[in-house]
């Protein structure tokens, strides 16, 4: 299996959850639904200002994400949203369901 997984932790400022989404589908919808990635973009059902990222592809489709021309914008446009800085691990699946033959 030559797939990576990415987690990604974003805690915005009070009341600025859904603009923290606005600004990510501004930048970041079109190049993931062209793309060979599967992404989950989810809000923490116990904290109201948490988003939850999940990203799953090959390792290159991964980090290419964040080398995108756009990205950069993406950033300034939602620093002045968050109350800290992103939180990123990075995962190796071991067992994935439906993975086909030779999968780990």
């Amino acid at each position: 299996m030559d797939k990576n997984a990415s987690f990604l932790a974003l805690q915005a400022k009070p009341g600025q959850r859904d603009e923290v989404r606005r600004v990510w589908e501004k930048y970041a919808r079109d190049y993931i639904t062209a793309s060979t990635l599967g992404f989950y973009y989810c809000y923490d059902e116990a904290d109201p200002d948490r988003i939850l990222v999940f990203g799953l592809g090959d390792p290159a489709s991964l980090q290419a994400f964040a080398q995108q021309p756009w990205f950069v914008d993406y950033q300034r446009d939602t620093h002045a949203l968050l109350a800290e800085p992103g939180e990123i691990r990075r995962a190796t699946p071991q067992y994935m369901k439906n993975a086909g033959p030779g999968a780990p």
